[in-house]
């Protein structure tokens, strides 16, 4: 039996995603993501920021999708599960890192920097939306592949 192991996430992409395949074809996605939680401080009343660090992996045409979509300082959500690899290094220390495996993406919708052209920013911003929804669809759609790659 399974124990739950499930994870929603959100956050920004730190630097350019990493994509690569298995000597077998298979389409790997490695994307850095931080998170940020803000929280009060009791003492001071001030606000503190707090940010996290995940690398999320992706695999077949979800990998192939987010290698495409994830540029650097694009909002993403994400539903997945942790896997912790360990591993014993030269040394004979013990070492693990946690990952997030992802089961479902969902892009955030870019928005212009403010520019003096008032209908260049409304442009910029309309063709950010389309390309959200297209990556949201096409990572739907590589969802949906996979798991009927997965029925029996």
């Amino acid at each position: 039996m399974n124990n739950i192991n499930c994870l929603v996430v959100e956050g920004n992409v730190v630097r350019q995603p990493e994509f690569k395949t298995t000597p077998h074809g298979y389409p790997i996605c490695k994307i850095p993501i931080a998170v940020n939680h803000f929280y009060k401080k009791a003492a001071s009343g001030g606000y503190e920021k707090e940010v996290s660090f995940f690398e999320v992996e992706t695999f077949g045409k979800l990998a192939e999708v987010c290698a495409k979509y994830s540029q650097k300082g694009r909002g993403m959500s994400v539903v997945g599960r942790i896997r912790q690899n360990r591993w014993k290094t030269e040394e004979g220390k013990h070492a693990s890192r946690v990952t997030i495996i992802a089961e479902k993406i969902e892009f955030k919708q870019r928005f212009a920097k403010s520019e003096s052209n008032e209908n260049d920013a409304k442009a910029a911003e309309s063709e950010s939306a389309a390309e959200e929804a297209v990556a949201n669809a096409l990572a739907q759609q590589a969802i949906e592949e996979s798991a009927e790659d997965l029925a029996f």
